[in-house]
């Protein structure tokens, strides 16, 4: 029987994914094999020795210490794309609202007085200054090209208009999804300052805080609009606020509430609606639910943030599954040590991944406690389990 501690409201369709027979689920519970959450924080939490994987029903990670459950050979599983959709749509809805000055314009509906009559009177008086600009023919640069980026790039064309993007760390299967209208830009700079509309989709990291700053702010075509759905840590807020107020940016469309920017005329803030729907969560919860539940049943590794992906059909064999750090002669190591126990290997996957590996193997009889203290002792072993 295996523990599951969760944080949060978990999507109940990702938990049915773990059959009551096999998991006992609780928010509250003593020795847990895996951890679920979403936005609740593990900084300065103690990670319980049972844990063996962490899922976050979501893409980003900043709430997860992940460098400690590295140390620790614990994998943490995310899910990136569940929310491609929903953050999409958000995109989308937010360049309509910037470009038609709706939020102005509804709040100036709402506080009229009077009889019809006024109204229709105060309102073609009126209008004229909450006057817009189509998307139809502008141009769009995606600056990152994930699951979400690629979804916004082709939605966009799909609008009319002209879009470019930039990303240097594009993936072959992104680029078969992307629409062969997307134009590609050379560089950030590039992509900034051709671009009417610029929305982020870039993960918030020491490379890509304050991305977009003041001298990139600076090169930006005079009223074009920037849009940031990813993290507010991307975009310096006061260079910005200094944009708008100058006129130099029509408007800031962020999902990322702050101070500087919650009564500014300029500024569109939403409270981080991206992923709030209930198909969002329904996805990210079923696809978290199920790589854990693929880890900690065969071992497998998919989609997780700090090791490879590591995916072995089972065998009739007993599988170990070896995280360690990425160092030469380990494999070896481990291999001898269970030659010593005279174990035969029946299949064998290792990869690596930055500073860690992942090695899966499947024996053809059980392994020997004393074995499995043994691979353990190695130095650069992480975490040792018999599955």
């Amino acid at each position: 029987m295996f523990k599951i501690l969760t944080y949060d409201n978990i999507s109940v369709a990702g938990l049915e994914r773990l059959p009551r027979d096999r998991y006992e689920i609780a928010s509250e519970i003593r020795h847990p094999d895996a951890i679920l959450l979403r936005s609740h924080n593990l900084h300065g939490v103690p990670v319980p020795k049972s844990v063996k994987a962490v899922g976050r029903a979501g893409a980003g990670v900043n709430n997860i210490p992940v460098a400690d459950y590295s140390k620790s050979g614990i994998p943490v599983f995310n899910a990136p794309g569940a929310n491609a959709n929903a953050v999409k749509e958000l995109v989308l809805a937010g360049m309509l609202l910037a470009a038609r000055n709706i939020c102005a314009a509804w709040d100036f509906a709402r506080r009229l007085e009077g009889d019809d009559e006024a109204l229709h009177h105060r309102v073609e008086k009126t209008k004229k200054q909450f006057a817009g600009f189509e998307l139809a023919g502008k141009t769009l640069g995606v600056l990152g090209l994930g699951a979400i980026g690629v979804r916004v790039a082709n939605a966009a064309t799909d609008l009319g208009m002209r879009v470019i993007g930039y990303d240097p760390l594009l993936t072959v299967e992104s680029a078969w999804q992307l629409s062969s209208s997307v134009a590609r830009a050379a560089s950030i700079d590039d992509l900034i300052a051709k671009a009417d509309f610029v929305t982020l989709h870039v993960p918030l990291n020491d490379q890509t805080r304050h991305l977009v700053n003041a001298a990139r702010i600076g090169i930006m075509k005079k009223g074009a609009v920037l849009l940031n759905f990813s993290r507010a840590g991307i975009v310096d807020d006061a260079s910005v606020c200094g944009a708008l107020d100058a006129g130099h940016l029509h408007a800031y469309v962020c999902d990322f509430p702050s101070r500087a920017m919650l009564n500014h005329p300029r500024a569109i803030v939403l409270p981080h609606l991206g992923a709030s729907t209930a198909e969002a969560e329904e996805n990210c919860a079923i696809m978290v639910a199920d790589r854990v539940r693929d880890f900690l049943e065969n071992g497998n590794i998919r989609h997780s943030v700090n090791f490879p992906d590591v995916v072995m059909p089972r065998t009739e064999g007993v599988r170990l599954g070896v995280a360690n750090e990425n160092v030469p002669k380990m494999v070896g190591q481990i291999s001898g040590a269970l030659a010593d126990a005279n174990l035969n290997i029946l299949d064998l996957l290792n990869k690596s991944r930055g500073e860690f590996a992942y090695t899966l193997i499947d024996l053809n009889a059980e392994v020997p406690p004393e074995t499995v203290e043994q691979i353990r002792a190695i130095k650069g072993v992480l975490s040792v389990r018999v599955i």
